[in-house]
């Protein structure tokens, strides 16, 4: 249960492949106007959608507030406070410590606005998928492809049979050789990149378990994967959402990585063991 003081929009977004028809045509109707919702009451609301107050309410419980009042000062919050003020916002004047502190603080509330959607049973899901997995590919494109070689690089260090490959022609490739015992990443901002989606499905094909890391709980990846993850970010004055979320990706994958070495023990301790005394070859 999200704590009242967080944000409205944010759980909507998480929630939403879990919402009942009933609940999607409600949730979008929040998503497309959130101004016209916080001067609305909750008898007004349920009659422009054609619902009854209790469902409302009901609604507003599943994405854990009190009720309908408690979720429109929340989303008061959002709208009047404004989410981007609370990002950077650079100026013309600003020194490079100025600027520094603004982005720092914007990718720290990025990665405070993930882990508030983070939803434990999925995660647990993934874990469990992860490390149950003969062989686990990561597929990701442009920027998100590079996030997938940073995952790669994490969990080599497991012991897991780990691979990550950035040409899409080799992703359908490898994803065509995958079997019900693999396991595949998916990393997507958008959820909608067409190679993924192409991959996505060779690899439904086989069998194999799906998880996906995207900021879009609509998408086409989102709902075609069988453990969704999200991230939340948002668009600032000089770098889009899909540059910000970078880092709640990174830190999504750290995330799983962590709980793998807890769930590995000390097999995930002596393959971090043989690592290090192999890297250690490099150094004078």
């Amino acid at each position: 249960m999200m704590k009242e003081h967080q944000h409205c929009l944010a759980s909507i977004r998480s929630h939403y492949p879990q919402f009942s028809e009933t609940e999607k045509k409600i949730a979008d109707y929040i998503l497309e106007n959130p101004t016209h919702i916080i001067h609305s009451t909750i008898n007004s609301l349920a009659e422009d959608l054609g619902v009854a107050d209790s469902t409302v309410f009901r609604f507003c419980k599943r994405i854990g507030f009190k009720g309908y009042q408690a979720m429109k000062i929340a989303l008061a919050s959002e709208i009047v406070t404004g989410l981007k003020d609370i990002h950077e916002r650079v100026d013309e004047g600003d020194t490079p410590q100025t600027i520094a502190s603004k982005v720092f603080r914007s990718n720290i509330k990025t990665i405070e606005d993930t882990l508030m959607v983070v939803d434990e049973s999925r995660l647990q899901e993934a874990v469990d998928a992860l490390t149950g997995a003969e062989s686990i590919e990561f597929f990701g494109s442009g920027g998100s492809g590079v996030i997938a070689l940073d995952a790669y690089h994490k969990l080599i260090r497991t012991g897991l049979r780990v691979r990550a490959t950035s040409d899409s022609h080799i992703q359908l490739m490898t994803a065509s050789q995958m079997t019900e015992k693999d396991c595949a990443v998916f990393i997507s901002h958008s959820g909608s990149t067409k190679d993924i989606l192409q991959t996505l499905e060779v690899v439904k094909e086989t069998g194999a378990k799906t998880i996906c890391i995207t900021n879009f709980a609509k998408s086409p990846l989102s709902q075609g994967a069988d453990i969704p993850l999200y991230t939340v970010s948002e668009e600032t004055d000089y770098r889009s959402e899909a540059l910000s979320s970078r880092i709640a990706q990174l830190t999504l994958i750290d995330t799983l990585y962590v709980n793998i070495m807890m769930h590995r023990e000390a097999t995930g301790q002596e393959a971090l063991k043989k690592m290090r005394k192999a890297i250690s070859l490099k150094r004078i």
